[in-house]
């Protein structure tokens, strides 16, 4: 689907065709779109190949008077099991002299945001400051979901003491997962922005400078926080395995003792069941006082041993 913005008195608004100095938003194309990318807008068919490959790393690169630039954005979705999902996805962005394109294999919420006014003073005219403030959102959108998974992992933490569920187990699997992704894009991307940072593939001028430094300090900041939270949720993930061990040994603890307690009256009652002679007190009552003493006792002396 290509799609065509245009900035307004600073507010972007949906145009029908491509004019100089628009945003072109490309998201999940079709074969024929990709042609006429290629064909109509004369972009190198490398870039766009690499702007839709999932697997492709954050990178800068400039061929003829076109520059690509991909960055990992952040992705969050709910599964099947209502499970929330963190990962990332490569948008390439590519300037050419007349226009801006951004080029996606899915929707996402960093385009969602451009086009809905979320990002303010967001001009397509100024094409280097455009793309600064997209790449500024997403290391937002990073800090944001970084967030949430500090928060979920919080909630899993208070339900440590009697975890027995594979579920949190799964759902801290999935978040230390989702963390790799998170920093290894943002190492990347910190690279990437680095490059620009230096001026030799993008132009900048003094105001442009200011917004890519705040870039550079969000990311670092990400990057501090993915750290943090991933060495934090490593040793939460050891602490549930002790938990989970120690909770099934308790389990197996008290299983034992029921068979044990189970199996006093069970002894008494056959070894007086025997056809035989000679056994002291052949009465009722015997047996049963008996089976109830030994069992007391014996319940009294493992609650004992597993005070200690």
């Amino acid at each position: 689907m290509i799609k065509f913005y245009k900035s307004f008195e600073n507010k972007i608004s949906e145009i029908h065709s491509a004019v100089s100095g628009c945003w072109v938003s490309v998201t999940d194309p079709t074969p024929q779109e990709i042609k006429e990318l290629i064909d109509d807008y004369g972009l190198d068919s490398g870039f766009v190949k690499s702007s839709l490959d999932d697997e492709e790393t954050s990178r800068i690169e400039r061929e003829d008077n076109q520059t690509l630039i991909i960055v990992d954005s952040p992705v969050s979705e709910v599964d099947d099991e209502r499970t929330l999902l963190f990962y990332t996805i490569p948008i390439g962005i590519i300037i050419t002299e007349n226009y801006v394109f951004t080029i996606s294999v899915k929707e996402s919420r960093i385009i969602d945001e451009a086009t809905g006014g979320v990002i303010k003073n967001l001009s397509t005219n100024l094409k280097t400051r455009f793309v600064l403030q997209l790449l500024l959102r997403i290391i937002t959108l990073f800090l944001i979901y970084l967030k949430q998974i500090d928060k979920i992992s919080s909630r899993a933490e208070q339900e440590l003491h009697d975890a027995m569920k594979n579920k949190l187990i799964m759902q801290l699997l999935e978040l230390e997962k989702s963390l790799v992704y998170f920093s290894t894009s943002l190492k990347a991307n910190e690279v990437t922005i680095e490059k620009i940072y230096r001026g030799r593939v993008i132009k900048l001028y003094d105001d442009d400078q200011d917004l890519l430094e705040d870039v550079l300090i969000e990311i670092k900041q990400a990057i501090d926080m993915s750290n943090i939270y991933s060495s934090i949720l490593s040793t939460m993930m050891e602490a549930f395995s002790s938990v989970i061990s120690n909770n099934l040994n308790f389990v197996m603890w008290r299983l034992t003792v029921i068979t044990v307690i189970m199996a006093i009256p069970t002894m008494v009652y056959s070894f007086y069941g025997m056809n035989t002679s000679g056994l002291p007190m052949p009465v009722t009552w015997f047996p049963t006082l008996l089976s109830v003493v030994l069992t007391l006792i014996v319940a009294f002396l493992l609650l004992k041993m597993k005070k200690k």
